[in-house]
């Protein structure tokens, strides 16, 4: 399933429209600043999940399969399976990311869709339909913010960054000499990184045990607004893989993304 620059710009409004109507789903079950109506059960885990999240789950598979018929699929409310590993091509999907806020009513909750070729996000749609925001992007396309380009500010220094960082070294992070300034901690993961590319802060550091679907269009997005998106080790991430957890994620505009891995690496070896 190769896709040209052609096809990828016919192809992106298509999957901006699924995406836009999964969020009508989601939000007839949304209660802004109260439980929601969907009925709630737990994983083995003790993670929250809704008949929201199953109901958009049933109709972004439905609606896939007749916009990318011979893409494998991946869901965090699907059974996986090892067959997706033999397609170039898999759709990977979020149903609601951030569902604990979305069950107590805080609005900061997204659709996450994301179309990956050999190995590689080519396409997605971050779609946060109680915020109002839509997030979108596709190689070499750009990446959009309610239809608008967007592209993360390039700062010369890292000194004065707004900062996102996991509980266990915030801390540490806060008492830099480098004067981070703190930013909020979005829910969803996709939301928190895209947010990069909007300018709404600079860095995000997030926690390992992310999953695919939790940054998969995230990943093209920042990629198209000269952001990046990786673990320690500084290089592209690969999807599709049989393993899904990842370790811990760094995201900064390409100007600061550098620095900003050194910083989580030192984090990493308690040497902040």
């Amino acid at each position: 399933m190769g896709f040209s620059q052609a096809e990828l710009a016919a192809f992106l409004p298509q999957l901006e429209s699924v995406t836009r109507r999964a969020g009508d789903i989601a939000m007839a079950y949304f209660r802004p600043g109260a439980p929601t109506s969907a009925a709630v059960s737990y994983k083995g885990g003790g993670s929250p999940v809704t008949e929201a999240d199953f109901a958009v789950d049933r109709f972004l598979f439905n609606e896939m399969a007749q916009l990318a018929p011979e893409a494998a699929w991946l869901s965090e409310e699907s059974a996986d399976n090892g067959h997706r590993l033999e397609r170039d091509s898999v759709i990977i999907v979020d149903p609601i990311d951030g569902t604990h806020a979305f069950k107590r009513g805080d609005a900061r909750w997204s659709v996450s869709v994301a179309l990956v070729v050999g190995g590689r996000p080519v396409a997605g749609v971050i779609h946060a339909p109680a915020l109002g925001e839509t997030y979108v992007g596709a190689r070499g396309l750009g990446a959009f913010l309610n239809a608008s380009p967007i592209r993360a500010p390039q700062r010369a220094k890292i000194s004065g960054a707004a900062l996102v960082a996991p509980r266990a070294i915030r801390d540490q992070l806060a008492a830099s000499p480098l004067g981070f300034v703190m930013a909020p901690r979005t829910p969803s993961l996709a939301l928190r990184l895209a947010d990069i590319a909007s300018g709404r802060h600079d860095i995000v550091v997030a926690a390992p045990n992310a999953r695919d679907w939790d940054i998969a269009a995230a990943d093209v997005i920042l990629a198209e607004a000269d952001a990046m998106l990786s673990e320690p080790e500084g290089v592209a991430l690969t999807y599709n893989r049989a393993s899904l957890a990842r370790d811990m994620l760094i995201a900064a505009p390409e100007s600061l993304f550098d620095e900003s891995l050194a910083l989580a690496r030192e984090a990493l070896e308690g040497k902040l």
